[in-house]
């Protein structure tokens, strides 16, 4: 089937729809033929309209969840992320719901018809949801695109796009170098090409293509430069009969650093419930394993290049850096330990920073504190990199919810950089809600690539 935007776009909302509305029946049927008559029912006193009440609310809740977690972007996303999403959209309704249900009645309902609900909604929109991504990327074929590029290697993006084969195809890459002419008439030959990908070219052929494009009504990938993000964040005035974007000199404003700091302490605090015990047995498998030290403690640096003792439970071999370089962890890292594999796995290293964000040091959302050395060496080629200690360092941030552990230092920055000039406390709760779902990701754990630098070399912002 032709690649229509507003075709494809109709029937993929049509088909999310459907999904979200697969969980709603499931509640629906459990509500009138378990929760209410057997367990509401003798607690309060329900109308017609309180059955739409509730019925509401549990709708609203799921949908908003789903759009959060991205169980809504269906032919975006692979199959297995989207299932994700279903997972953690489904349990957190579900979590509020039964919590939401139980006050109500003054009493705790039985958990168990919650978890075989919850079980049969994950099950049957899952199903729904693999099936529709199967029938989609038979109706519409993958876009064939053209990528433009100048000096930057090609091999990341090529590989990046090639991840998602069901929705890209690369037929053809051409260099700047080539002449903009013969780019053009490229892009025109007729039926060659859905789009095409702008891939790190410099600032002035990279204009003169994307307005080329936007007047052919040509589909533009284009990867941003820090530029684009900084004025991604600007304010658009109406001062003069001229559009002006004012792009502000940053700072968080009163009331968003008063309740980023509450709404960190609050959750630090009723996270340490939970998270003491599962410390304390952390501590002691550490420990016992080879006798060494149970915490790690290295300087970083927070808002402002201001340095700190960054506390985590130890993952590596005692003599990890016994040369004194500096170095991130790569994939299969002979230094990390059997229960350095586990504890890094689930995330489990990183609970002694909650004491971290108690004492002002970090927040739970903001870029990853980097260490002053390794800070140095991004500087070299990345002098952008000191925009990101404009804000507190973050236990997990944008460039970690859309990222990798192993993203480019380049892209990182990008992404950091798009957190800080977008801020919102609204964001900070959606990237802790998304954080839920990244430990849940595995390659979001991985080290680098063997071959992977520390910092870039022969960065070129292409200005």
């Amino acid at each position: 089937m032709k690649n229509s935007p507003s075709l494809k776009r109709a029937i993929t909302l049509l088909l999310t729809g459907i999904s979200v509305l697969i969980e709603w029946l499931w509640y629906e049927h459990y509500w009138f033929t378990e929760l209410f008559p057997r367990w509401v029912k003798e607690s309060l006193n329900f109308y017609s309209r309180g059955h739409i009440i509730v019925l509401g609310v549990y709708g609203a809740l799921i949908l908003g969840f789903c759009f959060t977690y991205g169980a809504t972007k269906l032919n975006y996303y692979k199959s297995s992320e989207i299932v994700v999403s279903i997972i953690f959209a489904t349990v957190i309704t579900n979590l509020i719901t039964y919590a939401q249900i139980s006050l109500m009645c003054m009493k705790p309902l039985p958990a168990y018809r919650f978890l075989v609900m919850t079980a049969y909604q994950i099950i049957c929109s899952s199903a729904w949801v693999i099936i529709m991504q199967l029938i989609l990327s038979k109706l519409f074929r993958p876009r064939k695109l053209l990528l433009v590029s100048a000096e930057r290697p090609i091999e990341d993006i090529l590989k990046k796009f090639g991840s998602r084969k069901d929705k890209y195809t690369i037929t053809k890459s051409m260099n700047i170098s080539e002449g903009m002419e013969a780019i053009k008439a490229e892009i025109l030959e007729p039926g060659k090409y859905d789009g095409i990908i702008i891939w790190d070219v410099p600032a002035s052929p990279r204009n003169n293509l994307l307005k080329f494009c936007y007047g052919k009504k040509i589909r533009i990938y284009t990867m941003p430069k820090i530029s684009d993000v900084i004025l991604r964040g600007s304010e658009q005035l109406h001062l003069f009969d001229t559009p002006v974007l004012l792009t502000r000199e940053y700072d968080l404003k009163i009331e968003q650093r008063f309740m980023k700091r509450a709404i960190d302490l609050i959750i630090a605090f009723i996270a340490l419930i939970p998270g003491i015990p599962i410390m304390i047995l952390t501590a002691l498998a550490v420990k016992l394993y080879d006798g060494g030290p149970i915490l790690y403690k290295q300087i970083r640096c927070t808002k402002d290049m201001r340095e700190f003792k960054i506390l985590k439970f130890r993952s590596m071999r005692i003599d990890a850096e016994k040369d004194g370089v500096a170095r991130l962890a790569s994939k299969g890292d002979s230094r990390i330990t059997p229960v350095g594999k586990v504890i890094r796995a689930i995330r489990f290293d990183e609970l002694p920073q909650l004491f971290n964000i108690i004492k002002g040091d970090m927040s739970f959302i903001g870029p990853r504190p980097e260490r002053p050395e390794i800070i140095a060496q991004y500087l070299e080629t990345m002098p952008e990199f000191i925009l990101r200690t404009r804000v507190r360092a973050g236990l997990a941030g944008y460039a970690q919810v859309y990222g990798k552990y192993n993203t480019t230092p380049y892209d990182k920055l990008k992404l950091d950089l798009f957190y800080i000039d977008n801020y919102s406390v609204l964001l900070d709760l959606r990237l802790l809600l998304l954080t839920l779902k990244i430990l849940a990701t595995p390659d979001s754990t991985e080290g680098i690539e063997s071959n992977q630098i520390t910092a870039e070399k022969n960065y070129d912002e292409g200005q």
